[in-house]
């Protein structure tokens, strides 16, 4: 079998690879940005210039800023071959509100979170809020891009130089957690976590921004809201970052590209390894539903080129014959066979 991991060139994405490669027959690691996806009456890949190979997997792993060409591209594929990710996926999981929407259609519990478009509005939010705040843009991976506003002075100030940008943002109430945060990355039906605590210059708990991991043992309350929040945006594998608080445990946001450093530090797990494990019974089963889907559409009605099998002077059917006519023992049958030509139809039951 033929698997393809799509990313920037990461340190994780390599540690996946080299997990695939003791598992699937060929491996190929492509780089995201030599990607070219043509949309319109025929979609069309190219890599390098060539067309997209054919794969039983393909696993795209890449930042905000690449959302759009990695949708296209999940698009056109996914039908074909197995995708840890549904091509929405791309655009919810790289922008903070759509995420935020998602979790509040399917009744996952969050941080109460505003969305502003420009410095004035923002600035209004802030009379409703308690401090301190947290401040985000849509996009931004690894802690990037949020700010901690301790006062509303500081917040005003925040807001405007984020104002300069001219994109929305998002105005979100601060949940106290000594600087702790769960990372939980979700992998088919299991769910590996780790606690991460945020050094003391840093109020980010995110591992990129100096945050130390630690293991952590989910309860079942936990791990079932990081399921679900994977599931209501069509992740198969990602993490979700969890703060825990007086109300419960609060979904913050969801990484379909996450490092895995950390987590494999923090718990002693090989977790690429499990993640590739897991693509690979999944392309398997994929492969398995395709042949059967392929073969149901042989009706009786269309011709199979194939060889005959004879034992002694009796002909031996191949298997899928015998698979799709649906005949057996029990069966009576009418048998026509004229010079070149052999027609078999059942007729009824054998009475017994």
């Amino acid at each position: 079998m033929k698997a393809a991991i799509i990313s920037i060139g990461s340190v994780s994405s390599r540690m996946i690879e080299e997990e695939l490669k003791k598992k699937f027959d060929y491996v190929d690691h492509l780089k995201i940005s030599e990607l070219e996806v043509g949309v319109g009456e025929k979609g069309e890949i190219f890599y390098k210039g060539e067309p997209f190979k054919e794969y039983d997997a393909v696993y795209c792993r890449g930042s905000y800023k690449y959302a759009g060409l990695l949708r296209s591209l999940t698009t056109l594929i996914y039908k074909k071959c197995y995708t840890p990710m549904q091509p929405g996926t791309f655009s919810i999981a790289h922008d903070k509100l759509l995420t935020h929407l998602k979790f509040q259609d399917n009744g996952i519990p969050q941080p109460k979170t505003f969305v502003a478009t420009n410095a004035e509005a923002g600035k209004k939010i802030l009379r409703r809020m308690t401090f301190p705040v947290i401040i985000k843009l849509l996009g931004g991976t690894h802690g990037r891009g949020v700010i901690i506003a301790e006062s509303i002075e500081n917040a005003r100030s925040t807001i405007d130089v984020i104002s300069l940008l001219k994109q929305p943002f998002l105005v979100q109430e601060y949940i106290a957690t000594e600087g702790i945060d769960i990372r939980a990355v979700v992998i088919g039906e299991k769910v590996i976590a780790m606690k991460r605590k945020a050094s003391r210059e840093e109020g980010r708990a995110n591992i990129h921004s100096g945050g130390t991991p630690e293991p952590v043992n989910l309860d079942a309350k936990t791990k079932k809201l990081a399921l679900q929040a994977a599931r209501v945006c069509g992740c198969d594998i990602c993490a979700v970052d969890i703060l825990p608080s007086s109300k419960g445990p609060l979904v913050l946001e969801l990484n379909i590209s996450p490092g895995l450093q950390g987590i494999t530090k923090a718990t002693k797990k090989n977790v690429a390894g499990m993640i590739a494990d897991f693509i690979f019974k999944k392309a398997q089963s994929l492969k398995e539903v395709v042949k059967k889907e392929v073969m149901k559409e042989i009706l009786p009605e269309q011709e199979v080129y194939s060889t005959l099998d004879f034992r002694g002077e009796r002909i031996l059917l191949p298997a899928v014959f015998t698979k799709f006519s649906q005949l057996t023992e029990d069966d009576e049958v009418s048998i026509i066979a004229k010079k070149g030509e052999i027609k078999i139809k059942k007729i009824g039951k054998i009475k017994k």
